[in-house]
Formats: structure tokens, C-alpha cells, sequence
């Protein structure tokens, strides 16, 4: 086959990449420059896709061998990706930037890019497996539970994951270092990036007023009373405790959370940690990474990225999806993903778009 192979510059791509040679592939590596404006240099573990992360991604291509092509797609990023993290946020919602990456550009506009162009598939760096089954390829945990990003490669539809390698899957993170080492790459010790790439400091907030400005308003505990005021309901989301600078401290001293929070009125809701609970989860743009379930089904959902598997059911009309969790969990916000699994599979995902207790819809 003719594969792509997307190079971030980290280690993980540079052994998919030599994987995918090894398993006698053509193999071309493809950097994707993501920012408008790249710094020079990286900062510690955080960020990703710089000018650096480029030129060690080129010197494992050398090494192996292989052709080596920086795309740029720093315009979809932006609008995919950047700008739609933006309008969640300000519409009180919490969105995973990592799923709508790998959703609109890693895997649809690459992949497509990457078909129009002659080639026959995608490799990533991901840690995850394709195994085949009975309806076709299926998506399925990592071995190493640590590093599984099955979660975020829960967006893919059947005709992506039927042209997409994940050669990574099978093996734990010491174990890549280790070859990679052995391959003589230079970025066998380098650190993995973390947070979300496109703000580098790490300071969302920050990052978000620069872009929306300050909106002020009212924090309120959950009977309406006013206990605080902020800058920006979009630097709030649920489940959060610190920096709320709370004036008016609870009678009986409990700690307060972020349970609502309310664009149009400009309203942060706080409340106990009892208030946090939910196991109602009503969803939308519900994404199959093969035939979609039908009728009520049983399954494990997952509402964070390394976050724990609760049993449920799930009942799917269409791109809607409704989830009933056996046990209530805290701090899931709209705009989330659940990702569904039977067993080690991925059955799909979906974005949460409100939630509830059952006992309170019944």
C-alpha cells in the first residue's frame, strides 16, 4: 500500500512510521503545519506542530529514508478546530479540541488530501488497534492502558477506520522509547506535548478573553443568591472548584463547584458536590465506527480522555443519542464527548449536550 504517515516531529509517529516501512509499505511522511505562526522553539512538553517539531520529524524521514512533505493546513485548523473551541466555550459548552482534530482534519482532511493524491491510507502515532471483525475493521483499546487514545479516535466512521493504521497499539510506551532508541532517532527521549496545542502556556483563560473579551456577571449558589461576580462565564466550566474568588462562603463550609453555567444571562451556577452528580446524558452528533447500534443497547461510557469506563445503556435515533448510566458520576459538561465501548471496542461517540438524573426525568 501507499501510506502517509503523519509526522508531528514526537517519537510516537517516528516509530509508526519506520513500523509502516517495515511491514513493506510505501511509505511518504507528511508534517502538518497547524499554526499560522509557529514558534522556534517548543516549550518544555507543552504544544506541538513548531518549526522544531518539523525539523525532527524531517530528520526521522532521512534516516528511514523516505520522501518527507510539510502540509500546510494551518486555515482548517483554524477554522475546524480554533475557532469552533471559541464558540463552544462561549456558548457555555466544554469541548475537546483533540476530538474535533482528529475528526476534521487528521482524519478528513489529511486522509482525503492523502486519497486524492494517489495513496491508500493514513498512519498516525496513536495508541490504539485495528482489529478485523465480522462487520468490517473495528477500533479497539491500546494494550497499554496508560497511553490509550481510543477515546479520542472515537469519532471515525467505518470508511476512515478502513483506511487508517495505528501500528502503535500493541505495544507499551517504555517499549516505543526503547526502539526508537535502537533506531538511532533522535527523539527517542523526547518529551511527549501535552495540554492543547494551540495554546502553549497551558492558560485557557487567558487564552480565551484574548478572543472574546470580558463579558462581567454574577456567580449565584444553586437558590439564586448572589455570591461572586466574574469576568467571563466562558472561563467557567462544570465540576470546576478553584478560582472561583467566591465573596459569600457557605454557612456550613462545604465546598462549592461550577454546576451551570449560563451564557445568555451571563450567570455562573455553584452548588455542592452532591449537585454534581449525573447519570442522564442526552447527546448529539453521534459519530459509528461501524454499524450504528440499534434499539437499546449495553455499554461502557467514557466522558474524559483517561477517565473510567461506567457501565450503561444506550438508546440511538439517528445522530442523537441517549446514555443511562448504572451510577451517577461528577463534573460532566456539556459539550464533552461520551465515547461508547463494547468491551474493547469502540462502538462510537456522541456530544453531550445536556444532562440529567434519571430518577428526575422519570
Amino acid at each position: 500500500m501507499r501510506v502517509v504517515a503523519a509526522m508531528s516531529g514526537g517519537v510516537d509517529s517516528a516509530v509508526a512510521a519506520a513500523r509502516m516501512l517495515d511491514a513493506g509499505h510505501e511509505v511518504v511522511g507528511v508534517h502538518l503545519a497547524l499554526s499560522q505562526s509557529a514558534a522556534t522553539l517548543r516549550e518544555s512538553a507543552r504544544g506541538c506542530c513548531t518549526i522544531e517539531d518539523a525539523g525532527d520529524a524531517r530528520r526521522v524521514a532521512d534516516r528511514l529514508g523516505i520522501p518527507f512533505y510539510v502540509w500546510d493546513m494551518a486555515d482548517r485548523f483554524r477554522e475546524d478546530v480554533m475557532e469552533d473551541f471559541v464558540a463552544e466555550y462561549a456558548a457555555g459548552r466544554t469541548p475537546n479540541p483533540c476530538l474535533r482534530c482528529n475528526e476534521r482534519i487528521k482524519f478528513a482532511a489529511l486522509l482525503d488530501k492523502a486519497l486524492a493524491l494517489g495513496f491508500d491510507a493514513v498512519a498516525t502515532g496513536h495508541y490504539a488497534q485495528i482489529v478485523d471483525g465480522p462487520d468490517g475493521r473495528e477500533l479497539h483499546r491500546a494494550v497499554d492502558p496508560a497511553k490509550d487514545q481510543s477515546y479520542v479516535l472515537g469519532v471515525l466512521d467505518a470508511e476512515q477506520l478502513s483506511r487508517s493504521f495505528f501500528p502503535l497499539g500493541d505495544t507499551t510506551k517504555p517499549h516505543i522509547r526503547e526502539e526508537a532508541a535502537a533506531r538511532g532517532f533522535s527523539v527517542a527521549k523526547k518529551p511527549d506535548s501535552h495540554d492543547i496545542c494551540f495554546i502553549a502556556d497551558g492558560d485557557t483563560k487567558g487564552w480565551l478573553t484574548g478572543r472574546l473579551g470580558t463579558a462581567p456577571g454574577e456567580i449565584v449558589d444553586d437558590a439564586g443568591k448572589v455570591v461572586g461576580t466574574h469576568e467571563g462565564a466562558f472561563a467557567y466550566t462544570v465540576g470546576q472548584r478553584r478560582g472561583l474568588g467566591l465573596k459569600v462562603p457557605r454557612e456550613d463550609g462545604a465546598k462549592r463547584y461550577v454546576v451551570e453555567v449560563q451564557p445568555a444571562t451571563r450567570r455562573v451556577v455553584v452548588g455542592t458536590a452532591e449537585l454534581l452528580g449525573v447519570d442522564l446524558l442526552d447527546a448529539d452528533h453521534g459519530r459509528w465506527c461501524g454499524p450504528a447500534p440499534a434499539g437499546e443497547v449495553r455499554v461502557g461510557a467514557q466522558v474524559r480522555a483517561h477517565g473510567e469506563e461506567i457501565p450503561a445503556t444506550a438508546t440511538a435515533d439517528g445522530d442523537r443519542v441517549q446514555v443511562r448510566l448504572d451510577r451517577r458520576i461528577r463534573g460532566v459538561a456539556p459539550g464533552q464527548s461520551v465515547v461508547l465501548y463494547d468491551g474493547t471496542r469502540v462502538v462510537g461517540s456522541a456530544t453531550i449536550a445536556r444532562t440529567g438524573r434519571v430518577e428526575a426525568s422519570a
